[in-house]
């Protein structure tokens, strides 16, 4: 943390010691995985993925797109320090703004982020696999690359190229567990769905038809074609900055319990059980490879 008098500085402690929590609460394998990180790091580690639960989590919280997109434009003034009101009395936004300037990251990268959440806020279709791709690589990869200079404490961290792989794969593991949480066919590509004759109406219904099987037959093939990619770049990434990608090695398995004979995707929760999502993470890191 910065240097700043004492009182202001119990009171960022007690915001970090927030975003701590509410990753922990909120994705408790991030949680986790930043547990292989440097303790140092961590308190900024998790400000910056509890920025990213609040910017995902806004359509979950508004009743309509007027009032997202006001909240997402807060976000984006306080990153850049225009915005109006006591940001320092938020817990998140204080420990990101501190965050940003002790490890001087790049405040387009998080307002970029920002902008890809946009789309959450609308029930247009994502109209293309590669229109899809872009989003994932926003909201995912760029992350990525920031919690890469934390770890590293370099600015140009390498590895950019194995971070849009690893946000990709991670995005359809997201997408593949949504299916049975809430059936929205809004980030799947629409020509996705036209290959297979489907419509947002077939995800929506929640019946696991052939069509269906192959549609997810395909995003598992997407996804491991992405993994294989990380994995072949994965020289290019900084050492330190290996806890960054722990969560890629939950993909695999991941993607095997996707494809279980007899599974329906829109009822039985794609995740495996915490222990063995803990042991997959611990070995990955015993190993230090992806």
């Amino acid at each position: 943390m910065s240097h700043i008098p004492p009182s202001a500085a119990a009171a960022l402690a007690e915001h970090y010691v927030h975003c701590e929590a509410h990753v922990r609460a909120g994705d408790r394998d991030f949680w986790l995985a930043m547990l292989f990180a440097p303790a140092a790091k961590r308190p900024h580690l998790y400000a910056v993925r509890a920025f990213l639960l609040e910017i995902a989590q806004v359509r979950e919280r508004v009743t309509e797109p007027l009032a997202g997109e006001l909240r997402l434009q807060w976000w984006r003034d306080a990153i850049e320090g225009e915005a109006r009101g006591d940001v320092a009395s938020h817990p998140v936004a204080a420990a990101l703004l501190d965050t940003i300037q002790t490890c001087r990251l790049p405040r387009e990268v998080l307002t970029d982020l920002i902008e890809a959440h946009r789309f959450d806020l609308y029930d247009d279709p994502m109209s293309t696999l590669h229109d899809w791709e872009s989003y994932c690589e926003q909201t995912a990869a760029g992350p990525i690359q920031v919690l890469a200079i934390i770890l590293t404490g370099k600015q140009e961290p390498g590895g950019i190229g194995a971070a849009s792989h690893a946000g990709v794969a991670l995005s359809v593991i997201g997408q593949l567990a949504d299916l049975s949480r809430h059936r929205t066919p809004v980030y799947l590509p629409a020509d996705l769905l036209a290959r297979h004759k489907l419509k947002p109406a077939d995800i929506e219904a929640g019946h696991a038809t052939r069509q269906i099987e192959q549609m997810l037959a395909d995003m598992r093939g997407i996804a491991r074609l992405h993994l294989d990619a990380l994995r072949n770049q994965a020289s290019t990434i900084e050492p330190a900055a290996l806890p960054a990608y722990l969560l890629t090695s939950l993909v695999e398995p991941t993607l095997r319990l996707s494809e279980r004979k007899g599974r329906d995707p829109f009822t039985e929760p794609l995740l495996l059980p915490r222990w063995k999502r803990q042991w997959i993470m611990w070995r990955a890191s015993r190993r230090n490879a992806l």
